[in-house]
């Protein structure tokens, strides 16, 4: 009888039966088949057994049943005594050394790979997987080496060539780490690992589209892969295609929905789409799975913010902190922050930090710059802002507060010039006319036998202010200047010297080829040169004389004594509104006391309602008021009312300039923060309308009771001689 080959299987059927069992993913039972042929309770201790070289491919199976079914001890001990039994068994090294890896016990993989290779010398995947064990544990020289001495031995090795760009990417490599990626995929073009770690090299880069179509490729070759989509989805929210962006990472999370990664990232997306409660939710579940997750914390503050829930957005951002605390971004988000909630010094101390830990971070100049304005410390703020710019040269933001902030500071020629370049800001409107209007934008041509269109971009007030700018434009020869604006300045400008129509916006896109130029009304004093000694005097409206005498009825009813008229807030969709508008009307109370005044309401919209009940109140009153807001039309019914008021007392709103255009005195209450550049700084009157406008500011540490108080002053000393 011829003697059994020891690597034969004593027991084939079973071993057959196993290994059925196995490839169907069946290991618990693919392993209890096995048990008694090796003699092994799965569940106990395993020993070894002297005929164990005989069993060495059953031991081999079974370790890789136990494995299978989750049982690495016993898998452990299973390789253990098939390599014990037969030193040279390659498979039960590789097998032993892959769980340790796939596990992260990365020095005793070490020790069993260098074993294997020890046993078998030429063998590739040993020296290629060595060198991920190698990498893992920082030693990135050696696992260079074993990489390369796996692709010396097989040159077609896909995961050497794979692993090999791994370990140069980290080094800093990056050329090589791409050579040794695209290496891999002349070999295998459908590894999916090699197509998505060169999109990240790729879009790193900035080859956007070469990195789109890397991750396409993976994602075609292994479309459930996780960490594809993912890195998908973040570069589809940075080309600003949210749509797509959000489905890849909603897939990302589908497949895994433990991926913190894709869940941080779904949530940012969620976040630009501005549907910042769902954003919250996903931060939230990003940070329950992973509490340390620094940018998730950061993230959840940034949607917090948005929705306005300030003190859960310091939170968050406090406890990004305590996790990193030299993280520059969350500092420059918590100062900006502050400083929007008028916390100044802290502010200023937290955006100094940013600064300390990232000096080269344009935001947060640019944010110091705004809070050092509202300190007051103007040279400063400057510097501020010209180092964001000097960082980042299309920083249009920067670019436009630095010009507000010279103009404020009376240094026109400088000033002007940078607030030309908000045409340049895709974020502003004024990007849009250039390409809206079907005429050369106006740079200072001589404008003799020429057309001009202008083109109302900006508020009522500006448009108000800026008037004055047509009668010159006509006295450099224009022979046809027509005005494009919103309906409500129609007829107050239908009036104005220099100006032969008025145009709806629609009208004037319609008419815009028949000009020969366009210009904003406030790029005019750019082109005119214009310095605070020779600012333009004011275009003076004329009211309507029919409604002046319809307005003189209702103004009769007051009685005698010195008419005031009162605008205590301005259109809640401005952005300053917050600061400039004043809390209520009861807030000017305190000029109730001034003996013989008679207070008129031009108040409309927000504040109306107030105005109306003290209306109702009469004689009962503390101070009776004439409530005429609710029954103004437009500008025109305005004018003529203020024509007739020995003052209007108002906060910073269109009402103020056309008073102070019709000759009425007019006080301007400024609030503390974010005070309007056309009033310039530190200043109790103005360049634009020098004999009738003056201003009472609210100093950074004040409430709005003592700059009223100061207006009350003045009241008693103009009207009580």
């Amino acid at each position: 009888m011829p003697p059994t080959p020891t690597d034969a299987p004593l027991h084939a059927d079973r071993q057959q039966e196993a290994s059925a069992l196995s490839e169907q993913g069946r290991f618990a039972e693919a392993l209890a088949v096995l048990a008694p042929l090796v003699d092994v309770d799965v569940d106990a201790p395993i020993q070894a057994r002297a005929n164990d070289a005989d069993l060495a491919d059953t031991l081999h199976l079974a370790a890789l049943c136990a494995l299978g079914a989750g049982k690495t001890d016993a898998a452990h001990a299973l390789w253990r005594r098939c390599i014990d039994a037969k030193p040279a068994f390659v498979d039960a090294w590789h097998g032993l050394a892959a769980m340790l890896t796939a596990l992260g016990h990365w020095a005793a993989a070490e020790t069993v790979w260098r074993q294997l290779i020890a046993v078998a010398p030429a063998h590739a995947d040993a020296h290629s997987n060595l060198g991920i064990v190698l990498h893992r544990l920082g030693r990135a020289q050696e696992a260079e080496l074993a990489c390369r001495m796996a692709l010396a031995r097989e040159p077609g090795h896909v995961d050497a060539h794979y692993n090999l760009g791994v370990v140069l990417y980290e080094a800093g490599r990056r050329d090589e780490a791409e050579a040794a990626w695209r290496a891999a995929l002349a070999h295998n073009p459908r590894h999916a690992r090699a197509h998505n770690n060169l999109g990240s090299l790729l879009r790193e880069r900035g080859q956007l589209e070469a990195a789109e179509e890397a991750w396409c490729q993976a994602l075609l070759a292994e479309p459930q892969y996780p960490e594809a989509l993912n890195n998908y989805g973040a570069l589809l929210k940075s080309l600003g295609r949210l749509v797509e962006a959000e489905l890849a990472c909603r897939l990302a999370i589908q497949i895994r929905p433990d991926y913190v990664d894709a869940l941080n990232n779904l949530g940012c997306v969620l976040t630009e789409l501005k549907r910042q409660p769902e954003a919250e939710r996903f931060f939230r579940e990003a940070l329950a799975l992973r509490p340390g997750h620094v940018e998730a914390h950061y993230n959840l503050g940034v949607a917090l913010q948005q929705l306005e829930r300030y003190p859960e957005a310091e939170a968050a951002w406090r406890t990004a902190l305590r996790l990193a605390p030299a993280h520059a971004q969350t500092l420059n988000n918590l100062g900006c922050m502050l400083g929007t909630l008028g916390r100044l010094p802290e502010a200023l101390a937290t955006l100094r930090r940013a600064l300390e830990c990232d000096a080269h971070l344009a935001q947060a100049h640019f944010n110091l710059g705004g809070v050092l304005k509202e300190l007051g410390a103007l040279d400063e703020a400057e510097a501020a802002y010209r180092r964001a710019i000097a960082l980042a040269p299309a920083y249009g933001d920067a670019v436009f507060r630095l010009a507000t902030l010279l103009i404020a500071m009376g240094r026109y020629e400088e000033g002007w010039r940078l607030y030309e370049r908000r045409y340049e800001n895709t974020g502003f409107v004024h990007f849009a006319s250039r390409e809206m209007l079907g005429c050369a934008h106006w740079q200072g041509e001589p404008l003799a036998g020429k057309s001009l269109l202008l083109w109302q971009e900006d508020g009522l007030g500006d448009m108000l202010q800026f008037a004055r700018y047509a009668r010159l434009v006509k006295a450099r020869g224009a022979t046809r200047v027509a005005f494009g604006c919103v309906d409500a300045l129609h007829r107050v400008l239908a009036g104005v010297e220099g100006i032969d129509a008025i145009f709806t916006h629609a009208e004037a896109v319609a008419h815009a080829a028949e000009f020969d130029y366009w210009v904003s009304p406030l790029s005019l004093p750019l082109h005119f040169a214009t310095t605070l000694d020779t600012t333009p005097p004011p275009t003076r409206f004329t009211p309507d004389s029919e409604l002046v005498r319809q307005w003189s009825a209702r103004l009769a009813t007051l009685g005698d004594g010195p008419r005031i008229g009162l605008v205590w807030k301005g259109n809640p969709q401005h952005h300053n509104d917050a600061h400039r508008s004043i809390p209520s009307l009861a807030a000017l109370a305190p000029l109730w006391s001034v003996p013989g005044l008679k207070f008129v309401s031009l108040q409309k919209g927000a504040g109306e309602n107030e105005a109306q009940e003290a209306q109702c109140k009469g004689p009962e009153a503390q101070q009776p008021i004439l409530h005429l807001g609710g029954e103004i039309a437009d500008f025109v019914d305005t004018a003529a009312i203020v024509s007739q008021l020995d003052l209007l007392i108002c906060v910073d709103t269109s009402t103020a300039h056309l008073a102070a255009s019709l000759g009425t005195p007019c006080w301007v209450v400024l609030p503390r923060r974010d005070v309007d550049w056309r009033w310039l700084h530190a200043r109790e009157n103005s360049p634009w309308y020098p004999h009738t406008v003056r201003l009472f500011r609210q100093s950074v540490d004040e409430t709005w009771s003592a700059p009223i108080e100061r207006v009350r002053q003045a009241c008693v000393e103009r009207f009580s001689r």
